[in-house]
């Protein structure tokens, strides 16, 4: 069995369907009731069982024999969220009991990290999983300084010898774009949010830029598309023996005006852009520019390669934006 916690979100759901589509199985899904609009994210799965939050450990122990890996992608992802209280339980509690569970039982265990572990970028996007190199990061919020913090318990834990599962691996992950983020709100990518408008021929916004170096829609993201991250979740299940810490993008950065000229065009539409002031509420912690460095990833012997924003973008629109039922 494999178990998917916050199975129901927007990643977790398409790792879901990548692993039923790849046959691996049976897939149990941990999530809240009602998540991921009301369950329409999972509602096309086969699942052998979907259970709250509160009845995780009890259903692990159960099934303890029958688990094969964990792939645990439940958090509160919000980087406006305030409560730092609901982080420390959420993302790194619950994380580091997971660990725990892992070690002891010897069941394998991939987890979400982000690309937020790197505040503003000002050191580099180096997965560099060593003490030393994640002591000097410094995250912008709450949300990224909880993964930055269970990042640092797993170096830490490892550097001392303590038990650790039998495959591991952390996931930095980029700016992610793809079907089924619907009910994210304002954390839904730019492709998303911008895709009414962009349909109905008037112009998607974009903030104008407060940074000299960068023109008004110039700002810089490693946007990576939802399937080539299930890619490299499913390509470390066959490959128990990579472990560590890994950053998941593109490595190639592209415009945001890049981003709404590649949506207009799956629209067959003439670009329309117009740019708006950033609120002043993230003007000093937006982050200009972020860039994955893939050399770690590759250098485990992950060779597919990574679909282009044009591609990415294309397949969104036309095959579910577009379409009466838009999910995966």
């Amino acid at each position: 069995m494999i178990l998917v916690t916050g199975g129901a979100g927007f990643i977790g759901s398409n790792l879901v369907a990548g692993l039923e589509e790849s046959g691996a199985g049976p897939l149990a899904v941990c999530d809240r009731e009602g998540a991921g609009d009301g369950g329409r994210t999972v509602a096309k799965r086969r699942l052998a069982a979907r259970i709250e939050p509160a009845a995780l450990f009890s259903f692990l122990d159960e099934h303890q024999s029958e688990m094969r890996a964990v792939f645990h992608m439940g958090a509160t992802s919000s980087t406006m969220e305030t409560d730092a209280a609901l982080f420390a339980r959420n993302n790194y509690r619950l994380s580091l009991e997971l660990w725990h569970w892992c070690a002891r039982h010897g069941v394998r265990f991939i987890y979400a990290s982000s690309a937020a572990t790197y505040g503003d970028g000002a050191l580099g996007f180096d997965d560099d999983g060593s003490e030393k190199a994640l002591a000097a990061l410094s995250p912008l919020n709450l949300y990224g300084r909880s993964k930055h913090l269970f990042d640092r318990r797993v170096a830490a834990l490892l550097a001392k010898g303590a038990a650790a599962p039998p495959q591991w691996a952390g996931l930095k992950f980029f700016n992610v774009f793809g079907p089924n983020e619907y009910h994210k709100g304002n954390q839904k990518s730019v492709i998303a949010t911008a895709y009414p408008a962009a349909a109905r021929g008037e112009p998607v916004r974009l903030f104008k830029s407060h940074d000299p170096r960068y023109a008004d829609g110039g700002q810089l993201r490693d946007f990576i598309w939802v399937g080539d991250c299930v890619a490299v979740m499913l390509w470390l299940l066959e490959h128990q023996e990579v472990n560590g810490l890994f950053n998941v993008g593109t490595g190639r950065a592209r415009s945001f005006d890049d981003l709404a000229k590649a949506l207009f065009a799956a629209l067959e539409r003439p670009p329309k852009i117009e740019y708006i002031d950033m609120p002043e509420a993230i003007r000093a912690r937006y982050q200009y520019f972020t860039e994955a460095r893939m050399a770690r990833l590759r250098g485990a012997g992950y060779e597919q390669p990574f679909t282009s924003l044009e591609a990415g973008v294309a397949s969104y629109v036309r095959d579910y934006l577009m379409q009466p039922d838009p999910y995966r």
